[in-house]
């Protein structure tokens, strides 16, 4: 098993619900999930396999797409549903025009607070464990980036929006934050991520039935997980030194410090490489071969 499975998480299961489910089907092969979603959550969980549970860090990296519902005039502890849901009095009834016109200030490089219940650490404990105990703590704002936001539908107290973001994005945030600026509040009532780079919803399987052979027959190339890197196509005598840990020379121009995914004649994906010393490649990480 060297490869990507895109699965259809369900609502009511973890991340690594889903994972243990996959693992159990494919040991003794390693699995791990690129992007956690939350269990009120649904849609693309990109699950990588074997070897290329190496590649999870540019899985995690890539833009990813949300379809997410909010009930404004609510708010909650957890910032959604899954904690207790409490309604403000007479709160303010923003119009979709009004909706509209905050959009933009949401969009780019933005400064987000992230929710008191997420797996973040603080001092070696996840703040939704904090939380849960009643502890107070402060969580710093960070930068995120988002690409796209659409109001797709609009029926107070209910707002739909189509996100496009990139990662370390909490959406239920992002709700709390556009309510905030338009004088209420929300709580995210369902999300649906459909797309994770070029991994989209039309594409998963579904996990509950899942079987070695489905794995096998839906498995995706490793290399879908690195087509933002640089590339470079490497000969037999080039790959050999790369397997053993060897430095081999290059004339490519590269960006320094650059992850390169390398690849043989055949287009497969070989190894992560970056420039060690100017003009001389060494790897990251190897992969094997099969016909």
């Amino acid at each position: 098993m060297f490869g990507i499975l895109s699965v259809n998480k369900p609502a009511g299961w973890t991340s690594r619900d889903v994972v243990n489910r996959v693992q159990r089907c494919v040991r003794p092969a390693k699995a791990g999930h690129a992007g956690t979603l939350d269990p009120l959550a649904t849609g693309v969980l990109v699950v990588c396999l074997g070897p290329a549970t190496r590649l999870i860090s540019h899985v995690q990296r890539m833009p990813k797409e949300y379809q997410a519902t909010f009930k404004l005039g609510c708010t909650s502890d957890s910032e959604d549903v899954e904690t207790e849901v409490r309604e403000l009095s007479s709160p303010r009834k923003p119009s979709r025009e009004a909706i509209l016109a905050a959009l933009p200030g949401f969009l780019g490089r933005i400064r987000q607070r992230p929710p008191a219940y997420s797996a973040l650490k603080l001092n070696g404990r996840r703040a939704y464990q904090l939380a849960r105990e009643g502890r107070q703590f402060q969580i710093e704002p960070r930068e995120v980036e988002i690409y796209d936001l659409e109001v797709m539908d609009y029926e107070y107290p209910q707002l739909k929006l189509r996100i496009r973001c990139g990662s370390g994005t909490y959406v239920r945030s992002l709700g709390r934050d556009l309510a905030e600026s338009l004088g209420t509040a929300a709580v995210m009532s369902a999300l649906v991520r459909t797309e994770i780079g070029s991994f989209q919803l039309a594409n998963c399987v579904d996990v509950e039935c899942l079987t070695e052979s489905q794995i096998a027959a839906n498995l995706q190339p490793a290399s879908l997980a690195v087509e933002p890197l640089p590339q470079i196509v490497l000969n037999s005598q080039e790959i050999s030194e790369i397997r053993h840990g060897r430095r081999t020379p290059t004339s490519a121009v590269f960006d320094e410090g650059a992850e390169i995914a390398a690849f043989d004649r055949r287009g497969r994906l070989v190894a992560i490489v970056k420039e060690k010393h100017p003009g001389m490649l060494g790897p990251v990480h190897n992969f094997p071969l099969s016909d």
